[in-house]
């Protein structure tokens, strides 16, 4: 079964479409006009091995934030379509994800019960034209939608590019290990419940 999805969402503020591939080679084509998230967005890509074409068209003129906002809202329902009813995928996983100055730690749960948990601090307002406060959005976006449970707290850091990076290639790692299909589950839902 071809773990795949395509979202689109269409919006006053925003025009977003994105297509995934759970079990691809971290290609990607992203185009959000946003230079330093599509960067971002490239690391996720690339260290999940998730591919990810994303294109959106949002307000820039107003502010980056429904652009950032709406492209993490449509990316976790891609991946929550995509990962379906969630038969034999690991679920767990978590990483500490160091880059230089910066280490950050990244744990997630794939169980359908959207949840951030998000310590992390920026000492500048910008990277390159994107506010840093829009990082905590994306994720808490990013999380809803995905239907996961999310930690990420940056345990040390100073450079505000590597903190940034560290959180995005820490989530990039850790989706792929928990949404990895484990040949013990035997295509089993990994909940006493049976569902997630």
């Amino acid at each position: 079964m071809k773990r795949q999805a395509t979202i689109e969402r269409n919006t006053k503020e925003t025009q977003i479409k994105a297509t995934v591939d759970l079990d691809g080679s971290g290609a990607y084509d992203v185009k959000t006009g946003i230079g330093f998230l599509d960067h971002m967005l490239e690391q996720l890509a690339r260290h999940s091995l998730i591919d990810i074409t994303l294109s959106a068209k949002g307000d820039l003129h107003i502010d980056h934030h429904h652009t950032a906002e709406d492209s993490g809202i449509v990316l976790g329902q891609a991946i929550a379509k995509a990962m379906g009813d969630k038969l034999g995928i690991t679920r767990y996983a978590d990483v500490h994800l160091p880059m230089d100055d910066t280490l950050t730690r990244v744990a997630i749960d794939v169980s359908g019960r959207p949840y951030l948990v998000w310590k992390v601090e920026f000492t500048r307002p910008k990277l390159g034209e994107m506010d840093t406060e829009l990082f905590r959005e994306w994720f808490q976006a990013f999380a809803q939608n995905a239907g996961i449970t999310l930690h990420v707290e940056t345990l040390h850091g100073e450079n505000n590019h590597h903190i940034a990076e560290t959180c995005y290639k820490g989530l990039a790692r850790a989706l792929r290990t928990a949404l990895t299909l484990d040949p013990r589950q035997a295509g089993r839902i990994p909940s006493t419940k049976g569902s997630l």
